[in-house]
């Protein structure tokens, strides 16, 4: 899944209209012109389609943590350093952080998006790389969590 497709999921599931989406990348310490916005929200077969880069929506995902859940006290000022590259299993977190999704939210949302999983595949998707216990997030459970999260919200 393209990282515009992922910011457009976002934006739809939690029903963010674009100013607040350019208000959310200000948080995280990133300047977005709303033509710019629309671009990266666009279809890749749609003209004027820019690609959302993994820093680009690593910062949307940092400013809606501080968004949702408010700046930490004494944490250092947003930076424009780029993020490290973007795993679907960090993007899952994010979302879990920003949202403040406990356990048995996360294991609802992935079954109402019909992608079953475990306490234990839960827990996995969130162990850093490179543990035993590490399992990458396919592709179609991570539709699963947005289609999921989608469902929740609108509720």
């Amino acid at each position: 899944m393209a990282n515009n497709d992922t910011l457009r999921s976002i934006q739809e599931a939690l029903d963010i209209d674009n100013l607040e989406m350019i208000q959310i990348f200000r948080l995280s310490g990133r300047e977005i012109g709303e033509s710019t916005l629309s671009a990266l929200l666009k279809a890749e077969k749609e003209d004027g389609y820019i690609p959302c880069s993994d820093p680009i929506l690593g910062f949307f995902l940092d400013g809606l943590i501080i968004h949702k859940r408010g700046r930490l006290d004494g944490s250092p000022a947003p930076t424009a350093k780029p993020v490290v590259p973007l795993t679907r299993n960090a993007i899952v977190k994010k979302l879990r952080i920003a949202l403040d999704l406990k356990e048995d939210d996360m294991i609802s949302i992935f079954k109402s998006g019909r992608a079953e999983i475990s306490k234990n595949d839960l827990s996995a998707l969130f162990r850093k790389e490179g543990n035993t216990h590490y399992k990458e997030c396919s592709d179609q459970i991570f539709r699963g969590f947005l289609k999921g999260l989608a469902l929740r919200c609108k509720r």
